[in-house]
């Protein structure tokens, strides 16, 4: 009787989990055999829509941009946010306006972000490039520079999240022991070393979970793009997430799109399982 009542309770959980998440996924693996457009019904094509894609040149490229965009921007994030998290751990006058200060832009709108830095990147009345030609830096066009357009992307990017894992270091900063840094600067340890050799090792479990996060969501940048650029100039920002939103929406390659689509899942399990599989040989367990 009390499994019964138990089950009844998790049963609207249990129906939208169904028709939301896993009736959508087994539908658009489905849909990944097929050729199908808006005005015309499913046709099956097996693995048709997944050989063109691999011999796409417009695919390859659209990988190495979203690559390039997971490499401008993991490490970045992660060492700045480490960075914050170091700065404002110290317990001094003003450092709670500083922490709210550094984490403001996580629950700020993506899209306002993106339009406001729109604005600072216009090559000719921009904020940006007035500072630089004020230490006498003729800066780029930036969004319209197909070499720094992905940067440009990548620099909003890392200003809009860095306050979400400063947060998580900070947490883990906080279950550090004091008595192991005061043990080492007794000693004579120095604080650089303190930290390379206490803080770092014991904090290794945290930045493993940032890297994973950091790294999931790097491959799904997808509002950046849509606003800033529309993945240009030409297609040098054109990323994954961006492609399928195109391919479904704006081409209404459906089969096309959810074949893009399992590509794209594929290539962040293999990146997240070389995480996981790395992690034995840095991470610390405690």
């Amino acid at each position: 009787m009390k499994s019964r009542s138990a089950y009844l309770y998790l049963l609207p959980i249990l129906l939208g989990l169904t028709v939301f998440t896993a009736g959508p996924v087994i539908a658009s693996f489905t849909l990944s055999f097929t050729r199908y457009g808006i005005a015309e019904s499913p046709s099956f094509v097996g693995l048709e829509n997944y050989r063109e894609l691999l011999h796409s040149d417009l695919f390859w490229q659209v990988f190495g941009n979203t690559f390039y965009y997971v490499v401008l921007y993991v490490p970045a994030s992660i060492a700045i946010s480490l960075g914050l998290a170091l700065l404002i751990e110290k317990r001094v006058r003003g450092v709670t306006f500083f922490r709210t200060v550094y984490f403001l832009p996580v629950v700020t709108s993506i899209v306002a972000s993106a339009i406001v830095w729109s604005w600072l990147y216009n090559g000719d009345v921009g904020l940006l490039n007035y500072l630089l030609s004020i230490i006498g830096i003729d800066g780029p066009k930036w969004l319209q520079d197909p070499h720094w357009a992905l940067p440009a992307i990548a620099i909003m990017s890392i200003w809009k999240n860095a306050g979400y894992n400063m947060m998580i270091f900070l947490a883990g900063l906080s279950n550090v022991p004091k008595d192991y840094h005061e043990a080492a600067r007794l000693d004579g340890a120095s604080a650089f070393h303190r930290f390379r050799h206490i803080t770092m090792p014991l904090l290794s479990p945290v930045t493993f979970f940032v890297l994973v996060v950091t790294t999931i969501g790097a491959f799904q940048v997808f509002e950046q793009t849509f606003v800033m650029t529309n993945g240009g100039p030409g297609t040098s920002t054109l990323t994954l997430s961006y492609y399928i939103w195109q391919t479904a929406f704006k081409f209404f390659n459906l089969g096309g799109a959810s074949a893009l689509g399992y590509i794209f899942f594929l290539l962040v399990l293999a990146f997240t399982a070389l995480q996981f599989y790395a992690r034995r040989k840095w991470v610390i367990e405690q």
